[in-house]
């Protein structure tokens, strides 16, 4: 299926898990930074119509503190790590209930999408996902909504399938001018703590050395390991760049929909 002319302007946006629950704490959601988030994202679609939205949101305290006691990102085999599989699916998507009816308050017309019931992985990397429902979502006016889910995997079984996974996979199927990635940190940080401006797959070696991974509960690898997908994308995709900004400061996200001209957060780019 040809995407048409709105779907190749499309935005890709993620909602961190660290952003809108409090990873330190099994199952708490930050409820005002979701209900923030949406009123932005209303605001941005209300002030410029053309504006093609594809959200996804990560799973944060849900998702990430159901999965840890199982270790359902490297494989799901026993019957004990089955019935987390199923524990990681009904938490991730408590959260994104939660998500879907705060962002349809708001005035978003979100669809959400639940990427289990159609994700295929081979050993930890998407192979296949339904992109109908994404098509026609876009193609009349509504926001597909996915988030990080469970998934079939034909060499572990079961396994996770982050965000960030979901989105390299989409990313060749429609083509996002844009992705953008809001955070609980203003960006990538350095040793010091200063937002690196810009990470090329160039640089990205020198820059790897300082990155770590979340402190908090996070089996999806951390900052990272989304730093990491995200060159690996835009050098699949050139015509895609990816920035990495907060989702803490107020109206930023509004203005990172409505203006890719934003001298904040960390681009990445080829």
């Amino acid at each position: 299926m040809e995407p048409t002319d709105s779907v190749r302007s499309l935005t890709f946006l993620k909602l961190g898990g660290s952003l809108i629950t409090d990873k330190t704490r099994a199952y708490t959601p930050r409820r005002a930074v979701i209900d923030r988030l949406a009123q932005e994202v209303r605001l941005a679609l209300n002030t410029d119509p053309r504006l093609c939205l594809l959200l996804g949101h990560g799973s944060g305290s849900y998702g990430h503190w159901a999965a840890e006691p199982y270790g359902t990102q490297e494989g799901v085999t026993t019957p004990a790590e089955w019935r987390g599989y199923a524990e990681v699916a009904a938490a991730a998507a408590r959260l994104n209930r939660l998500v879907t009816d705060t962002f349809f308050g708001a005035g978003v017309s979100v669809v959400s999408l639940q990427p289990s019931a159609s994700a295929r992985c081979h050993d930890g990397t998407v192979t296949h996902l339904s992109l109908a429902p994404i098509h026609a979502a876009l193609e009349n006016g509504l926001v597909p909504l996915v988030y990080g889910d469970v998934a079939i995997d034909d060499v572990r079984g079961g396994t996770i399938a982050s965000t960030e996974d979901l989105f390299v996979y989409l990313t060749g199927a429609f083509n996002p001018t844009r992705i953008l990635l809001m955070s609980q940190v203003p960006g990538v940080l350095d040793t010091r703590g200063r937002v690196i401006p810009s990470i090329t797959p160039a640089t990205y070696t020198q820059w790897r050395e300082v990155l770590s991974g979340s402190d908090a509960v996070d089996v999806t690898g951390g900052m990272l390991d989304k730093v990491a997908r995200m060159v690996e994308l835009v050098q699949a995709h050139p015509r895609t760049h990816v920035r990495i900004l907060t989702g803490t400061e107020h109206g930023l996200l509004t203005r990172a929909l409505l203006s890719d001209d934003l001298d904040t957060g960390t681009l990445i780019h080829v």
